[in-house]
């Protein structure tokens, strides 16, 4: 049985989804005050039903890390993800004209029912110099807020449409000539004590040297906390729709030195998207008490119907 949830809105700022007295979500809209770091909107914290924090926050190692946030590292020579930019031939450098951002516009609804919240929002994806580069339409719904299970669901979509008069090539470090740093799309950032963490995959896949760029429905990251004797797990789906997306996606994630996820869309080659032209992606993350394991988490993910 799903819990009952409570939508505040701070205009010009965030979005905050609480459950069972946790602020389970909190969404941030309102512009970062680095421009180096990317400016965009991010979801942090996120938080399990037990209230133990499953996301990080700038840590000092990329400042430019914020919980779960929208990325793009390569396309078409700008920088949507923030921090230093690879370099074919140079590896990474500092090059603030590369940073562009992704400025919220505003949300076309918001939407709440007991146990649900959905918000669509429009965004624009600017270059550095301030030109509109692309236009985004994106949806995140929270759902399945289940104490019963000590889960709930995440949904964030996104329909991106290139507003140039030229293609918008999309790649990763990895296109780049970097070996296996194929991170772009949606990122996840985990907590500083999920450091270490177990991977999990389909077909009892286990750690992140399986999981790192390979194709599969979904990966799972149990994580154990300090200050308290809990372990927390954050599992990443795939929409059966993505299977038809404009370039195949595959997974980009460690453990060890950072916890970190990406569903890469870019990760071993680069795609074009034509002037005029959208494409569109659909995940589901799972934030749940407790360490998961394999079999669980098909079982739940199943019991999710999309």
């Amino acid at each position: 049985m799903s819990h009952p949830i409570i939508v505040t809105h701070r205009h010009g700022e965030n979005i905050t989804v609480s459950a069972g007295g946790t602020e389970i979500l909190t969404y941030v809209y309102k512009p970062d005050p680095v421009e180096y770091e990317s400016r965009k909107p991010y979801a942090h914290p996120l938080r399990t039903l037990a209230g133990n924090t499953v996301t990080g926050y700038r840590p000092n190692d990329h400042r430019w890390h914020k919980g779960l946030q929208l990325t793009a590292s390569h396309v078409s020579g700008q920088n949507f993800w923030g921090g230093h930019s690879y370099v074919t031939g140079e590896g990474y450098r500092e090059l603030p004209d590369r940073i562009g951002s992704m400025r919220h516009e505003e949300f076309e609804s918001i939407d709440v029912a007991t146990d649900e919240m959905r918000l669509v929002e429009r965004l624009r994806w600017l270059h550095n110099d301030g030109t509109p580069w692309a236009r985004e339409h994106r949806t995140i719904r929270v759902h399945s807020v289940t104490p019963e299970r000590g889960s709930w669901a995440l949904d964030w979509s996104i329909r991106l449409t290139n507003v140039r008069d030229r293609p918008l090539r999309f790649g990763s470090p990895t296109t780049a000539g970097r070996e296996m740093a194929g991170y772009t799309g949606l990122h996840w950032r985990g907590p500083r004590d999920f450091t270490g963490g177990t991977v999990l995959g389909p077909d009892g896949a286990s750690g992140e040297e399986e999981m790192m760029g390979r194709r599969a429905r979904w990966l799972g990251f149990v994580g154990e906390h300090d200050g308290v004797d809990r372990h927390s797990t954050v599992v990443f789906e795939h929409s059966p729709a993505n299977s038809g997306a404009i370039h195949e996606s595959h997974w980009f994630v460690r453990s060890n030195p950072t916890p970190a996820v990406a569903l890469s869309w870019a990760f071993f080659e680069e795609f074009e998207l034509p002037p005029g032209q959208d494409f569109s992606y659909t995940y589901r993350i799972l934030l749940a008490d407790g360490a998961r394991d394999h079999e669980r988490i098909e079982r739940e993910l199943d019991e999710h119907s999309w």
